[in-house]
């Protein structure tokens, strides 16, 4: 009996050695865990007072002047970045790409905004190309329109004023109202670039802003316009263009002809301006800003 009682003793003493072996690994386990999780609150507590200083060292004014395709993307940008920093005072007016570079080339803003590409001279006078964005141009036409798809020569006939009736292209016999933007407008420039027609189209109706454009065709028969993709709603109705539709997929693919860059032009490179400045561009570049450039519908720079 006693040979019985002593293998069983140590078994039992064993086995209370192993829970509490067992147990101690649980509690450095937690302790760990533990550590490691308030060593990340310090540091997310750390990075945030990092943040508030920063903001609390940004302060004064930032203007920027430019393209009206732009208006939703820097109305959101402004709104946001004032709210990160309450010293800064962030305004944008509307007046065109044009006027836009124009206003920083002068230094009567610190940011022009173009929905295009800059030209040659305007990169010689020291103009900084800062794209932020990539928009798509979007053909539209009434909703009543019958046809849903044109290809690059029947579009350039369109604008030239080669074709002037919808049953030329595949559609039913009515007349082309052609609805474009004014001279001096970034979507304009780029439309017309883009398919070779700068200073050639045979426009019916020129027109100074997007949302005049969208109203214009969305309520005239037979009428043919070109917007920025990110406007598109249920009052037009959107073309493909050789057989591709006017999307973010389309155009990242490089399948979308119609596409254009959205730039915040500065007079000399971006590290050469105000700390305001400079904070923007760094604003726009973070996580918060390029979910600000897609809730508006565009392109993020990749």
């Amino acid at each position: 009996m006693k040979k019985l009682v002593m293998p069983l003793v140590a078994g039992l003493f064993a086995l209370s050695l192993t829970a509490c072996a067992s147990g101690t690994e649980e509690t450095t386990a937690a302790e760990t865990e533990a550590a490691e999780t308030e060593a990340a609150s310090e540091a997310t507590e750390a990075e945030s007072e990092k943040e508030e200083e920063a903001s609390a060292d940004i302060s004064g004014t930032l203007s920027m002047v430019g393209s009206t395709s732009m208006e939703k993307l820097a109305n959101a940008l402004c709104e946001s970045f004032m709210a990160k920093y309450p010293d800064v005072t962030a305004t944008a007016e509307f007046v065109g790409s044009g006027a836009g570079i124009e206003a920083v080339t002068n230094g009567s803003a610190d940011i022009g905004n173009a929905s295009r590409a800059l030209t040659e001279e305007e990169k010689a006078a020291g103009i900084e190309e800062n794209i932020v964005a990539i928009d798509g141009i979007a053909v539209v036409t009434d909703p009543a329109n019958t046809v849903s798809d044109l290809t690059k020569q029947q579009l350039t006939d369109i604008y030239s004023g080669t074709v002037k009736n919808w049953s030329e292209v595949g559609g039913e016999d009515a007349p082309i109202v052609v609805v474009g933007r004014e001279a001096g407008s970034g979507t304009r420039s780029a439309f017309e670039e883009l398919l070779g027609l700068e200073d050639a189209c045979a426009y019916s109706n020129e027109l100074d802003s997007t949302g005049a454009v969208m109203a214009r065709v969305a309520s005239t028969p037979g009428a043919i316009g070109y917007v920025s993709l990110d406007v598109l709603d249920d009052s037009v109705k959107a073309l493909n263009l050789d057989g591709v539709a006017p999307t973010e997929e389309n155009i990242k693919a490089g399948d979308y002809f119609l596409s254009r860059p959205f730039v915040m032009a500065t007079n000399g490179p971006v590290d050469e301006q105000n700390d305001v400045v400079k904070a923007l561009f760094d604003y726009i570049a973070s996580p918060e800003g390029q979910e600000i450039v897609k809730s508006v519908g565009l392109i993020t720079v990749e």
